[in-house]
Formats: structure tokens, sequence, C-alpha cells
């Protein structure tokens, strides 16, 4: 009896469809529930560090003073703590494999420098700030 179902079993694998794929040429889609990788927006990101002091695994790096933040991708074990955390909302898991490597390295992703526009804009934003704070704080004077 055993027989038989060996060579059922062989005869199926000889004549189907492969059980497995060439991984880096072919991929599978994305179950359902998969945390994939971990992604950032350096544009929203305020280098705060929260999401470094959460991370279970030590994966994650953010050097403020030279406005890098930095992930080892072979530590992460994608609980998604620090995407929970971040209060910009700038880190998302993404749905998707991680891509295969030959050496153990580290994604390093810099700020993008602000643009005379952007800081002329926010230069306004803040004296529009400071002006509306100075007129309330007379207003309560002169209620006094």
């Amino acid at each position: 009896m055993g027989s038989f179902k060996l060579g059922k079993m062989t005869l199926r694998s000889l004549f189907g469809k492969p059980e497995t794929i060439c991984y880096p040429f072919e991929t599978k889609p994305a179950p359902h529930g998969l945390k994939g990788s971990i992604s950032i927006d350096m544009a929203q990101c305020i280098l705060c560090g929260i999401c470094q002091k959460s991370c279970p695994a030590s994966a994650i790096t953010v050097d403020k003073p030279a406005g890098t933040w930095s992930i080892d991708r072979f530590r992460c074990v994608q609980c998604g703590s620090c995407t929970r955390v971040c209060p910009k909302s700038c880190l998302t898991m993404e749905p998707d494999y991680q891509k295969p490597a030959t050496s153990k390295f580290a994604d390093v992703f810099a700020k993008p420098e602000e643009t005379d526009e952007e800081k002329a804009a926010k230069a306004a934003a803040k004296a529009a700030k400071l002006e509306a704070a100075m007129k309330a704080k007379a207003e309560r004077a002169e209620k006094e």
C-alpha cells in the first residue's frame, strides 16, 4: 500500500506544476497580513528618535546632528512598533518581501535640504505666530 502512495506522489511531481518558484526573478503575491519591510518618508521625519527607542532589536539609528536615519534590515524583526509610535506617521510597513542580499548593510536615509522658498515660508509662519502672540499679550495687558 505504501509503495502505491509513493509512486503516485512521484508521478504527480514529475508531470505536475512545480511547487517552488525562482524567487528573485518571480515573486508570489503578498499574502494578507504580511508585514514586509519598513519604509520612511524623510520629508516628514523630524528625527525625534522615538522609533529608535521603541525598536526591540535596535535596528534603527537616528543621528539628528547629521540629519540621517538608518535601519539595519537584517536586525529588524518586522514587529511594527516603530510605525505605531512615530509622531509624524512617516514610517510605514510596506507589504513586500525583503530583497535578497549577499552582505549585511544598513540603509541610510538623509534629511533633504530645505529650499529657499520653504525657509522663507517657515520664517513667515514663525513671524505670524510671534505677531499673534504679541497681540494677544497686549490685549491681556489692556484688560488688566
